[in-house]
């Protein structure tokens, strides 16, 4: 099991230097051989995932076209839902939204 768990944590750290390429063609490239050397590990999670991504490849590879993410809306989404925990609930939409106004507006208290 370990050795599994291994060879899984090996091809995720293989696929980060997927996002390092100069270009499309490059990717594209590297993908092939990192396609190649998942799908050998004999895992069938990682063949799920392999199988997912080459499906999609053409989508992932749009990203070196401009090199822009949703990762800012992301982070925002994120400190949205703490806003949202931390109150847990709000009695109306209202209120929530002014929560949300308040906190990112970065408004001054002070007169």
């Amino acid at each position: 099991m370990e050795l599994g768990v291994a060879k899984a944590w090996h091809i995720k750290e293989l696929f980060r230097h997927f996002w390092t390429r100069r270009n499309g063609a490059f990717a594209r490239s590297y993908f092939e051989r990192w396609y190649n050397e998942a799908f050998k590990t004999g895992l069938p999670e990682i063949q799920k995932i392999t199988r997912m991504f080459k499906k999609h490849l053409e989508n992932i590879l749009a990203y070196f076209e401009c090199y822009i993410t949703n990762a800012v809306s992301e982070g925002l989404n994120s400190k949205i839902q703490k806003i949202k925990a931390n109150a847990r609930g709000f009695r109306n939409f209202e209120n929530y939204r002014l929560s949300i106004l308040f906190f990112f507006g970065e408004l001054e208290l002070s007169p």
